[in-house]
């Protein structure tokens, strides 16, 4: 094989390789698109449940030490009193 046809035949073959890759990018692009969308959507629900967890753990929070003033409150006032 002559060596012009050697070159030629790998510029058709990087070519091919070229085209098969631009191609493949132009086919995934409006799936990478989808999947940026979901992961999107899948980040903003988590964020959201996170947060809400959050809230549900200050209000349970709140709770606890409501009881525990309630608590100190009543044990000073029984030294107040005079009582142990």
């Amino acid at each position: 094989m002559m060596e012009a046809e050697r070159a030629e035949k790998l510029e058709a073959e990087l070519d091919r390789i070229i085209e098969r890759r631009a191609r493949e990018e132009r086919d995934s692009a409006p799936i990478e698109e989808a999947w940026r969308e979901t992961t999107r959507r899948h980040n903003e629900q988590r964020r959201e449940a996170l947060g809400l967890a959050w809230r549900e753990h200050h209000l349970r929070m709140r709770e606890v030490h409501a009881r525990l003033a309630e608590e100190h409150e009543a044990r000073a006032l029984r030294l107040l009193d005079g009582a142990p």
